[in-house]
């Protein structure tokens, strides 16, 4: 499965990810910070990477309007706001946990939440 993190969340997340075998991209990276979700999520989709974000409301509704206009749509993962931001390492293996469990990825405009490495 192959990820794009949104900028409402560190880079640390994706460099610390990515020493646990995640494919992870960052908005920053791609050169996408300050482009509205539209496009974040167009971009992921383009590139085939499922999103992941915090910011669940809006990408729900974005899923929503992309699914009625048959764009392009490779999944959303939402990070929940029970677990703090700035816990890096922690969203970091609650993605490659993720990952691990669902190695077939999400499906096509699915939406999906990660938890907390118990």
């Amino acid at each position: 499965m192959r990820f794009y993190l949104d900028e409402d969340l560190s880079g640390k997340i994706a460099e610390i990810a990515r020493g646990m075998g995640v494919d992870i991209i960052t908005a920053h990276e791609s050169g996408n910070v300050g482009s509205g979700d539209d496009v974040h999520l167009a971009f992921a989709a383009n590139e085939g990477r499922c999103l992941v974000t915090r910011n669940r409301d809006h990408f729900v509704a974005l899923t929503v309007k992309f699914l009625e206009q048959e764009r392009p749509h490779a999944g959303v993962l939402i990070v929940p706001y029970t677990m703090p931001g700035d816990q890096f390492s922690l969203i970091a293996r609650a993605i490659a946990r993720y990952d691990n469990e669902h190695p077939e990825g999400i499906s096509e405009y699915g939406l999906d939440y990660v938890s907390q490495v118990r």
